[in-house]
């Protein structure tokens, strides 16, 4: 069975996702799209409408309702995070703000952004596709972003996730003349011009194509004819352009495989082997010698034969030999191993197999593990032919499609917010156009009157008018006013309750659109009643939008990686309230001695970090609630002055914050100089103390002298007198001590007297 062509299996992908499903989901978001447009009255319910006299105006609920969902999705640019993987990763991470920035400016993304939840609101999801203009930047190329038409926009019916990453497919289908196509594609002009061309086209709108004027809101359901005009104002053929991404499988391998050392770490190796043997060669040389020594001395005890001792040492020195010769190899194979790094590469199975025909190669793999990764296929057609077909790098694995919903259903079909509003917006019309026309029979009456009694013409003219003159023919009965039937007071509560409950249905009230009547006497009140009835938008916002920006945000990190690896230096414009600009640059070459490059800096290619949307960042702030958040902190000293003007719609605060830092660098100037001056006085004050202390000291040493002379002085004239007194204690003593002798002298005479005394008195007796 022949291969089919590309262009008809892309064909057959688009009737399979063309089902009655999708043709009723588009049927049904195309009217709500109508509707919110103020297109609500088909072509046969205007003209059965005028037949019957009836007004032909609507009231339009709904466009409010889409213009205030807008405004709370898109009111601040969203605000991505990168967070790197690694501590190296950091820095390239924090570009990544500023790179999203600078791509979102490029494209204009507030426009498109708006678009796409405008998409949301009306056709229940809109889309923003990431793509590359190579043709930017001098052909280095540049991503940008697009935002196509949800109904060109074919899904795989069977996906489940949000995002559509489970999709086996994503269909992308215009219709466009072929010298557009030419201009989109012109290195592919010779197969356009020999592509078919398309006969018609399907229509899922409730007007009529003929009329010209139900031709305002046309979009995927226009005619070849419609659209089949070239510059010079004549028809020409149209085509089918067909744009599939898809996701595929390749088989990879991750080999790990071993390089060996290079010459210089081989010969360090063969140094360190030899002086390595050489201490081996020592040590069993002297384990030889101790051998031989002892077989000696057996032999000389006649324990052993000289042929044995010969035998023996001559196995002694083989073996010795032998095992220098397997530690060298062995030793020599463990630092080759150790030298030796285990490089880990992942190719793909095809690259994998060429490299094993080479023999180095097949002997130095360690480990090989095959497993299939996704990529992403782009392929173009226009009409039945193929214009190009490329596989995306290895680390884009996502869809460039993003999705925006309102409310996901599980399927590639969500709900708008303006389909449940259409049911009540026909009510409310309808009940309007009723009173009206009420009312316009009250002021103008019908008039039943007998043929030939009046005269037509004039009662046409006149009957209306006040104080007119209406004759009548005599004899003949007079004409018979017919009042309108009075409408009943439940009927005006219908039309209240209608507004009620388109409010309630779309979560829009009238106090978030500024209606004093409903607002809240007290500022806290409102604010309140901000807080409260925005829980439901916060909610869609939460479930819905966010998720659909955090893809964003990892899309465009995929997709700018792969673009931007060539050095480049980008500018941000105004990406605060107070700076006016700022530069980035990435891949910065990093040059040896030589001018050779060796690396980057600040590689963003190589660099592995996760994306997060910052929440809340594309909701409205009240700015009064948070001028005066912002003022409680700046009384608690959180912030400085600077911080709360930039927050201000004050003019020229540029110019302000630059005379603020002035005056801060002045005031710090004059902190330092103040700060000087009491260095200088309290050294000054230090030098008076130590100055005072001094001379204290001075005056206490002097007077410490004097007393010490004084001291002196006493103590010599104590010593004198010491020396005196004890030469008259001395001489007293001489003195006490001869007249003690002389004394002792006496007394011993008279003792010597009174004996002879006594002996003479005894002899006597």
């Amino acid at each position: 069975m022949p291969k089919k062509k590309k262009a008809d299996q892309i064909r057959e992908l688009y009737n399979l996702s063309n089902n009655w499903t999708r043709s009723q989901w588009e049927y049904v978001n195309q009217k709500g799209y109508e509707f919110a447009h103020d297109e609500q009255l088909s072509r046969n319910e205007k003209t059965s409408l005028q037949d019957q006299g009836m007004p032909t105006f609507t009231i339009n609920r709904i466009l409010p309702v889409v213009e205030m969902l807008n405004f709370y999705a898109t009111a601040n640019n969203p605000r991505w995070q990168a967070i790197g993987v690694e501590g190296s990763d950091s820095d390239v991470a924090a570009v990544f703000s500023d790179l999203s920035d600078y791509i979102w400016h490029l494209s204009d993304g507030s426009a498109l952004y708006s678009n796409a939840i405008n998409d949301a609101i009306c056709k229940s999801i809109g889309y923003i596709l990431v793509t590359v203009d190579t043709d930017k930047d001098n052909g280095m190329g540049e991503v940008i972003l697009q935002q196509p038409e949800p109904f060109d926009i074919y899904v795989d019916p069977k996906s489940r996730d949000m995002m559509f990453r489970d999709a086996s497919y994503v269909l992308i289908r215009k219709v466009l003349p072929k010298s557009h196509v030419v201009k989109l594609f012109p290195q592919y002009k010779r197969k356009i011009n020999k592509a078919s061309s398309l006969d018609g086209d399907h229509s899922f709108s409730e007007r009529a194509i003929a009329d010209s004027e139900q031709k305002l809101f046309l979009s995927s359901d226009s005619t070849a004819e419609d659209v089949g005009i070239d510059a010079t104002g004549q028809q020409e053929q149209t085509l089918e352009l067909f744009e599939l991404y898809e996701k595929i499988k390749i088989s990879y391998v991750n080999v790990f495989y071993r390089i060996p050392p290079n010459k210089k770490q081989l010969k360090a190796i063969q140094q360190q082997v030899q002086v390595k043997m050489k201490e081996m060669a020592a040590e069993m040389q002297v384990g030889l010698m101790e051998q031989d020594k002892q077989m000696q001395e057996a032999v000389k005890l006649g324990k052993m034969i000289p042929e044995r001792y010969e035998l023996e040492m001559k196995k002694a020195q083989d073996m010795m030999q032998q095992q220098l010769q397997a530690a060298e190899q062995e030793y020599m194979s463990r630092l080759q191993a150790e030298a030796s790094k285990i490089e880990n590469r992942v190719i793909s199975e095809k690259e994998y197999n060429i490299l094993l025909k080479d023999k180095t190669f097949q002997q130095s793999i360690v480990d090989s593990v095959q497993f299939y990764g996704t990529r992403i296929r782009q392929t173009i057609c226009a009409g039945d032919k193929l214009l190009s077909e490329v596989v995306y790098p290895e680390n884009i694995v996502d869809y460039p499609l993003i999705p925006f919903h309102y409310k996901w259903t599980g399927t590639p079909y969500p709900i708008s917010a303006v389909a449940p509003l259409v049911g009540k917006q026909k009510e409310i019309n309808k009940s309007h156009q009723i009173m009206v026309h009420n009312a316009s029979l009250g002021s103008s009456l019908r008039w039943m009157y007998e043929e030939g009694s009046i005269d037509p013409e004039l009662w046409e003219q006149y009957s209306s008018s006040p104080g007119a003159l209406l004759p009548t023919r005599p004899g003949s009965e007079r004409p018979t006013p017919i009042m309108p039937a009075p409408l009943s007071n439940a009927f005006f509560s219908i039309v209240q309750q209608g507004k009620a409950d388109m409010e309630y249905l779309a979560g829009i009230y009238s106090s978030m659109q500024g209606d004093t009547q409903q607002q809240h006497e007290t500022f806290r009140g409102m604010l309140a009643l901000d807080e409260y009835g925005t829980r439901r938008i916060k909610q869609w916002m939460k479930h819905s939008i966010e998720p659909a920006l955090r893809q964003l945000g990892k899309v465009i990190m995929q997709i700018s990686q792969s673009v931007y690896s060539a050095n480049k230096r980008f500018r941000i414009i105004q990406p605060s309230a107070i700076q006016e600009e700022r530069q980035q640059e990435i891949n910065i070459p990093i040059y040896n001695d030589m001018g050779q490059a060796i690396g980057k800096s600040m590689d963003y290619s190589a660099a592995k970090f996760d994306v997060r949307i910052v929440a809340g960042s594309t909701l409205p702030v009240n700015r009064w609630a948070y001028l005066a958040e912002l003022k409680e902190l700046l009384q608690f000293g959180v912030i400085d002055d600077i911080a709360v003007l930039a927050e201000t719609d004050v003019r020229n605060k540029e110019q302000i914050a630059k005379r603020k830092s002035l005056y801060a660098q002045l005031q710090g100037q004059l902190g330092q100089l103040q700060e000087a001056m009491k260095d200088k006085d309290g050294t000054i004050e230090t030098l008076e103390r130590q100055l005072v202390q001094a001379g204290i000291k001075g005056k206490v040493m002097q007077a410490e002298m004097e007393i010490t002379k004084k001291k002196e002085e006493v103590k010599g004239d104590l010593k004198d007198s010491y020396r005196s007194t004890e030469a008259k204690q001395k001489l007293l003593q001489n003195v006490m001590v001869n007249q003690v002798d002389a004394t002792k002298k006496d007394l011993s005479r008279e003792l010597q007297f009174v004996k002879k005394d006594l002996q003479s008195g005894n002899k006597k007796q």
